[in-house]
C-alpha cells in the first residue's frame, strides 16, 4: 500500500511537469504593443513595415526596427476591406510581405486546452488501469470454481500424434480405435442397438504410454478433446472441486460430441471412507460430483470420459461399475517386439551407427517402459554429442542402458585398492555363480566402476520376456544374489557393508517364496498376511496377519532356511571354480569392466 501511494504521487508530478511544459511551449511570454488601424496606415505610408501577418481578427505587424505591433480588427472584416476602406496606398503594400494564416482555433487548442487535456487523459488512463487490475482479481476470485480444462483438439496441437506414433499396446489401440470410430460414425453402431461407452479407464505402470494414447485419440478424432489433471479438482475449500467438475461437464456438453481426459484420476477418485477425514470432505464431494455427471439423466449426450491411473487398486468401486467406466484398458510393459518398435520410433531423427542393432538393444532392456526407452536414446544422443561424434554408436547406447538402470558413472570417486579388490571379488562372485546355475539370466556385463549408489554391478538380462517364474528359477536367482556375500566370506573371511542391498533383495525374495507364492514345502500352498491400505500420505502402513504366532515363527525359520541354503550352494560353486573367480578378478582389476563376449571366453577356457 505504501509503495502504491508513492508511485501514485510520482505519476502526478510527471503529469504536472508535462502540463507546465506544454504551457511554456504554446504560450510564450512576449510583450507586444497594441495599436489602432490609423497607426497601421501611418506605418504603411512611412514604409516602416517589414511583414504583416493576418490571423483571424488579429493583425501582427513586424516593423523594420524589430518591433512587433498588434492590431485587432472585426471578425467580419477582412484585411482587403481595411485597405479599401482606409484608402491605403497599394503600391506601398507591394514592398511588404503579407501573410494570411488559417483559423487560429488549432492554436487555441494547443495553447490552452491541450496542456490541461493531456494530464487528464493520463490520469484517466491510470485510474482505468487500476480498476482493471482490481476487476481482474475479482474475476479470478469469481472463476475459482471453474475448471481449467484445456481443449487440445487436433487443430490446436502443435504436433499431431496418431496411433501410428504409438508402438505396441495393440489391444489398447484396438479399444480406443473403436471409440474414435464411434465418434466419427455413430450411426454404424446405433443401427445395431449399441450404445456409446461412457468411460474408458487406462491402467498401467508409469511410463507405459497412457497419456500418449490419450493424445493419439485427440489426434485421430475430429472432435474437441478436453484435458485436465485429477489434482486440479482438489482444493482446500469445500465445494470448489465439485464446482469445477460441473463446469467441466457443462463445457463438454456445449461441445458434444467430445472427449474429456482426466489424467491421474486416483488423485481424486480414491476409495471413500478409507481416509482419516469425514465423509463430506472436499475430495469425496468432488468424487461424488464426477459419479453424478458420468451417470446423469441425459443419456443422449455423446461425451466420452477417458481417465488414466497407475493405481487402479485404490479407486472407488463406484467409479469402476458398468455405466461409468465401461471399459478398462490395461497397458502392460512392452515385450521385446514392442520395445524394438518403440526404439524405432524414437530413433527416427537420431543418426545411428552401422553397428547398432535395435533388436540387441531391445534384448538388453527387459522391463523398460516406453518412457525409459525414450530416455535411453536421448541419453545416448547427449553422450554422443559430448564426445563430439557424428553418429550414436553401440557403446553410447549400452552405457546409457546402465545409466538408466543404475545411474551415472562416478569415475571421479576415490576408491582405495583394498575396496576396489573387495568389489571385484564381490561382483565376480555374482557373475560366477550366475553363470554356473541353469535357471539364471546370462551375464551381459561386469563392472567395478561406481554407478549411482552401487560400488559395482553385474548386469544379467533374460534372453526372452517372462511373466511366470518357477520355484527353481527363483531359488537360482536367490543363489546368484548371495554369490557376492559368499565370495567375500571365502576370500576375506568376513563381509563388509557392501552386500547389504543384496541381503535385502534376498530376504524379500525368500519371503515372497514362502508367504505369497506358496512354494515352501513345509508351510504348504497358501498365502500368509493380507495387505490393507490406509490412505495416509499415500503409503501402505498396515498388514493384517491371518496366521498364528507359531506360524509366524515357522515363516521366519523357513525364510532363513531358504537364504542359508542359497548361501551354501553359492559357497560350494565358488570353492569348486575358485580359479575362474581369480581370473575374473584379475581382468576386472586391470580393465574395470568385462563385457559378455570376454566373460564367456574366460568361462570357456580350460585350466
Amino acid at each position: 500500500m505504501k509503495s502504491l501511494s508513492k508511485n501514485f504521487l510520482l505519476i502526478f508530478i510527471v503529469f504536472f511537469a508535462l502540463a507546465a511544459l506544454f504551457s511554456f511551449i504554446y504560450n510564450p511570454n512576449q510583450k507586444i504593443d497594441v495599436v489602432g488601424i490609423n497607426q497601421l496606415i501611418t506605418y504603411v505610408n512611412n514604409e516602416e513595415i517589414n511583414k504583416i501577418e493576418v490571423e483571424g481578427n488579429t493583425i501582427m505587424v513586424s516593423l523594420k526596427n524589430g518591433e512587433i505591433k498588434k492590431i485587432t480588427k472585426e471578425n467580419t472584416e477582412s484585411f482587403s476591406d481595411i485597405v479599401a476602406n482606409y484608402q491605403i496606398d497599394k503600391n506601398k503594400l507591394n514592398n511588404i510581405d503579407i501573410i494570411i494564416k488559417e483559423d487560429p482555433s488549432k492554436s487555441i487548442f494547443l495553447g490552452t486546452i491541450l496542456p490541461f487535456l493531456i494530464p487528464f487523459i493520463l490520469i484517466a488512463g491510470f485510474i482505468w488501469f487500476m480498476m482493471r487490475q482490481v476487476q481482474g482479481a475479482n474475476n479470478r476470485a469469481m472463476s475459482f470454481g471453474q475448471a481449467m480444462a484445456k481443449d487440445v483438439g487436433q487443430q490446436k496441437m502443435k504436433k499431431k500424434i496418431t496411433f501410428m506414433d504409438v508402438a505396441g499396446a495393440k489391444e489398447a489401440k484396438e479399444e480406443l480405435e473403436e471409440i474414435v470410430e464411434f465418434l466419427k460414425n455413430p450411426k454404424k453402431f446405433i443401427s445395431l442397438g449399441a450404445k456409446i461407452p461412457k468411460g474408458v479407464l487406462l491402467m498401467g505402470s508409469p511410463g507405459t504410454g497412457k497419456t500418449l494414447l490419450a493424445r493419439a485419440v485427440a489426434g485421430e478424432a475430429n472432435v474437441p478433446f478436453f484435458h485436465i489433471s485429477g489434482s486440479e479438482f482438489v482444493e482446500m475449500f469445500v465445494g470448489v472441486g465439485a464446482s469445477r467438475v460441473r463446469d467441466l461437464f457443462n463445457k463438454a456438453k456445449k461441445n458434444s460430441p467430445c472427449i474429456v481426459f482426466i489424467d491421474e484420476i486416483d488423485a481424486v477418485g480414491r476409495q471413500r471412507g478409507a481416509g482419516l477425514g469425514g465423509s463430506h470432505d472436499e475430495r469425496e464431494q468432488t468424487l461424488n460430483q464426477i459419479l453424478v455427471e458420468m451417470d446423469g439423466f441425459d443419456n443422449e449426450t455423446n461425451i466420452i470420459v477417458m481417465a488414466a491411473t497407475n493405481r487402479p487398486d485404490v479407486l472407488d468401486p463406484a467409479l469402476l461399475r458398468p455405466g461409468r467406466f465401461d471399459r478398462r484398458v490395461v497397458i502392460d510393459l512392452p515385450d521385446i517386439n514392442d520395445r524394438e518398435a518403440i526404439l524405432k520410433i524414437h530413433a527416427r531423427n537420431k543418426p545411428l551407427a552401422e553397428d547398432v542393432s535395435l533388436r540387441n538393444v531391445a534384448e538388453r532392456t527387459a522391463g523398460f517402459s516406453g518412457a525409459d526407452l525414450e530416455n535411453l536414446l536421448n541419453e545416448a544422443a547427449i553422450l554422443t554429442a559430448r564426445q563430439n561424434k557424428r553418429k550414436i554408436g553401440k557403446e553410447e547406447i549400452y552405457s546409457s542402458i546402465e545409466k538408466v538402470i543404475l545411474g551415472p558413472e562416478r569415475k571421479s570417486a576415490v576408491i582405495s585398492e583394498k575396496e576396489k579388490k573387495i568389489t571385484a571379488y564381490h561382483e565376480a562372485g555374482h557373475a560366477l555363480v550366475g553363470h554356473m546355475l541353469i535357471h539364471t539370466d546370462p551375464v551381459q556385463k561386469i563392472s567395478i566402476i561406481s554407478r549411482g549408489r552401487a560400488g559395482g554391478y553385474t548386469l544379467a538380462t533374460p534372453k526372452e520376456d517372462k511373466r511366470l517364474y518357477s520355484k527353481s528359477e527363483m531359488l537360482d536367482r536367490l543363489t546368484m544374489i548371495m554369490g557376492g556375500y559368499a565370495a567375500e566370506m571365502i576370500v576375506f573371511g568376513e563381509v563388509t557393508t557392501g552386500p547389504s542391498n543384496d541381503l535385502q533383495k534376498a530376504t524379500s525374495l525368500a519371503k515372497a517364496i514362502v508367504t505369497e507364492y506358496g512354494m515352501d514345502e513345509k508351510l504348504g500352498p497358501r498365502t500368509f498376511g493380507q495387505k490393507e491400505e490406509m490412505i495416509f500420505l499415500g503409503k501402505e502402513i498396515h498388514e493384517r496377519r491371518d496366521y498364528s504366532e507359531r506360524t509366524s515363527q515357522m515363516i521366519d525359520e523357513q525364510i532363513t532356511s531358504i537364504i542359508k541354503s542359497a548361501y551354501h550352494q553359492a559357497v560350494e560353486i565358488i570353492n569348486k571354480h575358485k580359479n575362474k573367480l581369480e581370473q575374473i578378478v584379475e581382468v576386472l582389476l586391470a580393465k574395470e569392466t568385462i563385457e559378455r563376449e570376454e566373460f564367456t571366453e574366460i568361462m570357456s577356457e580350460k585350466v
